[in-house]
């Protein structure tokens, strides 16, 4: 009789965990720099908050590509906590199935419209 104990344990799985457990660490700390980087260009404005002073924060080429960066960071981190809550909690295929493709959809439109908005500014 085989015994499966310690390294020579058989395991079998997609092997999700860390690296989604990761990924969302990532896109998190990536999300909390933007809010620092922006609070901080708030807190150091002169003047009244208005639709100029956002033009002004958001017209620097590294603030769009780290906008860019937080937008395809927030969908990706949504993704995964819908992705698994929907495996944890919706039993029947196919009705996972239909609410995952109507995320990934609703994600990526999101996506696409936040990233309109901001090559406007």
């Amino acid at each position: 009789m085989s015994v499966n104990y310690g390294s020579k344990r058989t395991v079998v799985g997609a092997h999700y965990g860390l690296r989604d457990w990761l990924s969302q660490r990532v896109t998190a700390a990536l999300m909390v720099l933007f809010t620092v980087v922006v609070l901080v260009q708030l807190v150091a404005s002169k003047g009244p908050i208005g639709y100029d002073l956002w033009a002004g924060i958001f017209s620097a080429q590294w603030m769009k590509v780290l906008t860019f960066s937080v937008i395809v960071a927030m969908a990706w981190h949504v993704w995964v906590g819908v992705r698994d809550i929907f495996m944890d909690y919706i039993k029947p295929v196919g009705l996972r199935l239909v609410l995952q493709v109507f995320t990934i959809v609703w994600l990526v439109s999101c996506a696409g419209w936040g990233i309109q908005v901001l090559w406007r500014l």
